[in-house]
């Protein structure tokens, strides 16, 4: 899965009614991303570009990223010499993964002056570099010193050089003739792998649909590269040219089975069959967008709770060591009525026990036919001794039995609390919800939180949507919006529904008055599904009652709740984006 030089191409023409924009806002939402807005005659425009080696691109986008509090350095660097700055032009050489934006700003003494951002699409090496007007690097987003690389370093005051590049052949202009004499000086046996050596910008999923659509979807070996099935390559090779020429390009995203996204291309792809799912977007920058949104944002929000996560797992690890220990010492304690049957046994035959036996064996007159029995004594106490010592012994078990029971219980209800934050963590969506969480523990005394400067965050409302039958349906965030939503906001006549012994989100159906139809609670239940735990499982149990038969105990945890009079579904969970049907 990379971003290739083809792919590159189609989206520098994309970008092109950018040029002549001005630079309106520049932000940095994370260490290795960057978002310019443009002001065009057509509007507003967001350019992002993300230097990460995961998911390197440069694409315009639709989707609100938020931004840290204070701007990294980096980006005020950018906001210097590219503020108010106008966009002169974008060129990329050739098919190479690097596209110039040239600006035209003013510098300190005001004085128009050319800065160029050098966008670097190479994976673990791709960068983005501030140029100025005499080829010299102001700074990067990511600095490449010489114990990093001794071939090309990247740092402030030296001269840009572009990366090494490989003679190869771009296959808009290319002969069939290039083609197979390219290919004879390979040593590569597989034709699809060959061909990502012999052209310039290639990425393998393309590649292999050339080789798809020559063999016929058969296997081939670069030593079949001639006759016809180098005649067919040639052929598919220039439709793509021409297709990518004359803007027909069709932008492919491939999918498996469970709707994950897994790859994409500037062409219709077949070599999956059935496999694989395809669905097409309307622009390159489209695809990019919506294919790296959703996992861009659970890996930057990750990156912000990294210490609340470490905290949620070594707490929940800690309190499970404890139950185990707690459910074997309880284990121990089973033994305890046989302590006091052997002390009442002993009060029974004190006269027949001399000091210095090491046993006695006597009738079990407790136990019918009354069965004889041998306890153990100690050879260094009295009679008497050796029965109070297994009555105290007795006194010690039961006492540990109560004691432990409760302890258990506890740390039971601990836990569920502990993953149930944990599970709200892992939904939460922005900085201010993982803050919510963090002041959340931070009252229930789990973490310290620092003095933060001006006004707290405003919490999010619940989350609001509306069934087929135009019922509002509201869930909770987290754990004390949860409290809040069915203790406070909930009428006694709504609809409360929750997954069954998984940890999840408090859902509410607003009755209104109204009688509440099965199809909604439904509705509602594959929504609670998929906002607990069991989100990504089948035939999750959901409970639904009530409001009115809900209830607080004085002191439990939030989001800790009891209820009666419950009833069951089994239910598929429902993703709302899938359905269209969130207001908030």
């Amino acid at each position: 899965m990379a971003l290739d030089g083809a792919f590159l191409s189609i989206v520098k023409k994309e970008l092109e009614p950018l040029i002549g924009g001005r630079v309106d806002k520049i932000s940095q939402p994370s260490r290795e991303e960057i978002v310019i807005i443009f002001r065009t005659r057509g509007g507003t425009e967001k350019l992002f570009i993300s230097a990460s080696a995961g998911s390197a691109r440069v694409h315009t986008t639709k989707v609100s990223i938020e931004n840290p509090k204070v701007p990294p350095m980096f980006c005020m660097l950018l906001r210097k010499h590219l503020g108010n700055g106008r966009l002169m032009d974008i060129r990329q050489d050739g098919l190479e993964r690097i596209l110039y934006f040239d600006f035209e700003a003013s510098n300190e003494l005001g004085d128009m002056t050319k800065i160029t951002a050098a966008v670097e699409i190479m994976g673990r090496c791709s960068n983005l570099v501030l140029i100025n007007s005499e080829g010299k690097i102001i700074d990067s987003i990511k600095r490449v010193d010489a114990e990093m690389s001794r071939e090309r370093m990247v740092l402030p005051n030296m001269t840009y050089a572009v990366p090494p590049r490989d003679d190869r052949l771009d296959f808009r202009s290319c002969t069939a003739e290039d083609i197979a004499r390219a290919a004879e000086a390979l040593p590569e046996s597989d034709l699809s792998k060959a061909l990502i050596k012999i052209f310039e910008g290639l990425s393998p999923i393309a590649a292999r649909e050339w080789v798809y659509y020559a063999a016929e979807g058969k296997d081939a070996a670069k030593s079949d590269l001639h006759g016809e099935l180098l005649d067919r390559l040639y052929d598919t090779i220039s439709r793509t040219a021409a297709m990518c020429a004359d803007g027909k390009y069709v932008c492919t995203a491939v999918k498996d089975k469970e709707g994950m996204l897994k790859d994409f291309s500037f062409m219709p792809i077949y070599q999956y069959g059935s496999l694989m799912d395809t669905r097409e977007f309307s622009s390159a920058c489209e695809l990019l967008d919506n294919f790296y949104t959703e996992r861009d944002s659970l890996s930057r929000m990750k990156q912000r709770a990294q210490d609340l996560y470490k905290l949620l797992t070594s707490t929940s690890e800690r309190i499970s060591r404890r139950l185990a220990n707690q459910r074997q010492e309880l284990a121990s304690t089973a033994e305890r009525e046989t302590l006091k049957l052997y002390g009442d046994l002993l009060s029974a035959n004190l006269y027949k026990i001399e000091k210095g036996m090491g046993s006695i064996t006597v009738d079990n007159f407790y136990a019918e036919d009354c069965p004889q029995i041998e306890i153990k004594l100690d050879k260094r106490l009295t009679p008497s001794k050796n029965m109070q010592k297994y009555y105290g012994e007795y006194r010690k078990a039961d006492t540990a039995e109560k004691i432990l029971t409760e302890q258990i219980a506890k740390g039971e209800e601990e836990l569920a609390y502990i993953d149930s934050v944990f599970d709200a963590l892992t939904r939460a969506n922005g900085e201010d919800e993982v803050n919510e969480l963090r002041a959340e523990l931070a009252e229930q005394g789990y973490i310290r939180l620092s003095k933060i400067k001006g006004k707290p965050p405003k919490a999010h409302p619940p989350l609001e949507f509306v069934s087929p039958q135009g019922f509002t349906i509201l869930i909770g965030r987290n754990n004390k919006q949860n409290d809040m939503l069915t203790t406070r906001l909930a009428e006694k006549t709504d609809i409360w529904l929750h997954t069954k012994d998984i940890t999840g989100s408090h859902v509410i159906i607003r009755a209104e008055g109204k009688t509440v139809p099965d199809e909604t609670i439904m509705y509602a239940a594959r929504l609670a599904a998929f906002h607990s735990k069991a989100k990504n499982s089948s035939q999750v149990p959901v409970d639904y009652v009530p409001v009115k038969l809900v209830k607080k105990p004085a002191g439990a945890k939030p989001g800790m709740v009891i209820f009666t009079g419950n009833r069951t579904l089994y239910v598929t969970p429902l993703d709302p984006k899938d359905e269209g049907a969130a207001k908030l």
